[in-house]
């Protein structure tokens, strides 16, 4: 275990900033039609204050506020936070991040656990400073066994894990994978997520009734994700190679990438400042690229984990009444709806995280 501290050279950010500065732009076209993606305005609005307005060094300021570390793991750097609590009777909770995320998304959440959890918070294999990666094969459940040695090494007897979106697949492949040490697994989800995972998942969504009002709905959001909404995970499911080399080259490119996101899925808008924390995280380290591959592999993986025995949770953000007929969770499960929030409930509705974690796993103890 390698104490860790983010520090990019003046000459990375001085590179960067003449990047952005030079870049080449579309000519003409309908740029600002939302419905062909990421609007020429608001891209440019977000470049021009990533190249003159954030501060870089705030942001690398507050990430190293929490103390990180890296280890190698059957070959692959593994990145993380860890934060131990003042209670040493405190039970640990690992945090995995998604996609396109980092653990740069648990900042607000890690200061509103520290009383009550140990916290060890990585960075997915091929993400941010989990690179490079090892090789092929970076599947949710590669990571889960990642995540299992990892616990293991820093002496963590019972633990609970916790994620969304890909963090949602890994936490339950490692519960699945750790039951004698695991207390419980909690996942958050939305809407949106419910549905587009209801296109991948054969049997998910079977007997749904088009006359029926919840189930058109269902029907209609998984259309739209099949026929309008799914191309960035088309293009990394099938192409990662080739969509890496402009992720690696171009900052405005990466900018985009993961702007468009952050914009499509949050209900709440995620601070500008936040999301260029996030966005430069992908540009520093370079693993745009890298995170896309490990989206191909899973794409052609078969290793969902197998079945979880141990407590399960669920936090619904911006919830209505399609989620509980998708999620697959059992009659006992603690289940949490909230209105609010979407895609990012660490970073749109900490607060109500925080407290539905405490909950939930109290009754795991």
């Amino acid at each position: 275990m390698n104490p860790f501290r983010i520090a990019v050279a003046d000459a990375e950010l001085d590179r960067l900033h003449a990047r952005l500065a030079d870049a080449r732009w579309p000519s003409g076209g309908p740029g600002n039609d939302p419905r062909r993606g990421i609007t020429a305005a608001r891209l440019a609005e977000l470049a021009d204050h990533w190249r003159t307005g954030y501060d870089w060094r705030a942001a690398e300021a507050e990430l190293n506020r929490h103390p990180q570390f890296r280890t190698e793991i059957d070959g692959q750097v593994v990145h993380f936070v860890h934060v131990r609590s003042g209670d040493p009777d405190a039970v640990a909770l690992l945090l995995t991040h998604g996609y396109p995320s980092s653990p740069a998304e648990f900042g607000r959440l890690i200061d509103l656990l520290t009383d009550d959890f140990h916290l060890v918070v990585p960075s997915l294999p091929g993400y941010g400073f989990s690179t490079p990666l090892a090789g092929p094969g970076a599947t949710m459940g590669r990571a889960a066994r990642l995540w299992v040695e990892l616990m293991r090494r820093l002496g963590y007897e019972r633990y609970g894990v916790h994620g969304g979106d890909v963090g949602a697949g890994v936490s339950g492949a490692g519960a699945a994978l750790d039951p004698a040490h695991v207390v419980g697994v909690h996942v958050v989800t939305d809407p949106t997520t419910a549905a587009a995972t209801a296109t991948f998942l054969p049997g998910l969504a079977d007997g749904l009734d088009p006359d029926d009002g919840t189930d058109a709905l269902i029907l209609e959001r998984m259309t739209a994700f099949r026929t309008e909404n799914s191309g960035y995970l088309a293009v990394q499911n099938s192409r990662p190679q080739t969509i890496g080399y402009a992720l690696a080259d171009s900052p405005l490119f990466q900018l985009a990438w993961i702007a468009e996101k952050f914009d499509e899925w949050a209900q709440h808008p995620i601070d500008s400042d936040l999301l260029l924390t996030t966005v430069s995280l992908y540009w520093f380290t370079g693993c745009g690229a890298t995170a896309a591959h490990t989206l191909y592999d899973q794409a052609h993986a078969h290793d969902w984990g197998g079945p979880v025995t141990v407590p399960q949770g669920f936090a619904v953000f911006g919830a209505d009444e399609t989620v509980r007929r998708l999620v697959p969770a059992p009659p006992d499960a603690h289940w949490t709806e909230f209105a609010h929030g979407g895609h990012f409930p660490a970073m749109e509705a900490p607060v109500d995280l925080a407290a539905d974690l405490r909950t939930f796993f109290a009754g795991t103890r």
